[in-house]
């Protein structure tokens, strides 16, 4: 029997997760025949590998550092990918054309709807990197009011305008000493790295709105669990991670995603380290 290959590329690569969310997809789906590696892939390398995919590769999944390198080595971009000019998806179609897509985006939208949150009136952004474009984008379908993003640079600032005007968002820009005023609107995404928002737990109201913090290792994070223990709704970032990962898989199999057993391998693989 031939196998039909997936794989998820970045650097550093080691610790991701698709390999566990999209194995446990071919499981539950009886997709026998199927196979999802990593592969440690810098920019330098990505041109060769790519151009050696072999017609039994269906998909590749992308990570940091390869979202925007990718671009230029593909025969098409979707409308949302190029909307952020980021693509973590690429599917392989029958006559040989590589078609690039960002379920990051549909993945934040999605992860929650789950929740029961649908539209906001305001959003609040706390950073300002490549997530937080992504965050923008998400932000585009849900929000219908102004997004505050806490920035550290005068840089940042004008990067997070630039996003906005391009996505449509109407985008207001605070320093990150005021970041304790963004925990309460109605809706805050946390897309800075680990230990980053540890200081603003302490000043989470009681009855805050939604925190969706794309981190997932370690969590809960600090900000989640006080956000938590003060009656608000958390999002974490294995629910971001597995819904995007339920899109790349209908994607490049052609059938749904099983959201439940995804879930389900990827808390089990985050419990183990």
């Amino acid at each position: 029997m031939s196998r039909i290959r997936a794989a998820v590329l970045g650097s550093p690569i080691e610790h991701s997760l698709s390999p566990v969310l999209h194995r446990a997809a071919y499981r539950e789906l009886g997709l026998d025949d199927w196979s999802y590696d990593r592969f440690e892939i810098n920019e330098a390398a990505l041109p060769a590998f790519v151009g050696g995919l072999g017609p039994e590769w269906a998909g590749l999944s992308l990570t940091m550092p390869l979202k925007r390198a990718i671009i230029a080595l593909l025969d098409g971009v979707s409308d949302t990918a190029a909307s952020v000019e980021a693509v973590n998806t690429v599917v392989l179609t029958e006559d040989g054309r590589l078609l690039g897509d960002n379920t990051d985006i549909p993945g934040i939208v999605a992860a929650l709807h789950e929740r029961g949150v649908e539209k906001v009136p305001a959003a609040a952004v706390l950073g300002a990197g490549a997530t937080a474009s992504s965050a923008l984008a998400a932000l585009s379908r849900i929000c219908t009011g102004e997004v505050t993003a806490y920035v550290r640079s005068r840089a940042r600032a004008e990067e997070m305008h630039r996003w906005g005007d391009r996505l449509g968002v109407p985008v207001r820009t605070a320093d990150w000493t005021d970041a304790a005023e963004a925990l309460h609107a109605p809706l805050v995404i946390a897309t800075t790295p680990a230990g980053t928002t540890d200081s603003l737990a302490a000043a989470v109201p009681e009855g805050a709105g939604t925190l969706f913090d794309v981190l997932y290792d370690p969590w809960p994070t600090a900000l989640a669990a006080a956000w938590s223990a003060r009656g608000g709704k958390v999002v974490g970032g294995l629910d971001l991670l597995v819904h995007q990962a339920v899109l790349q898989v209908g994607a490049m199999t052609g059938r749904p995603g099983p959201l439940a057993a995804m879930r389900a391998a990827g808390e089990r693989a985050l419990a183990e380290r």
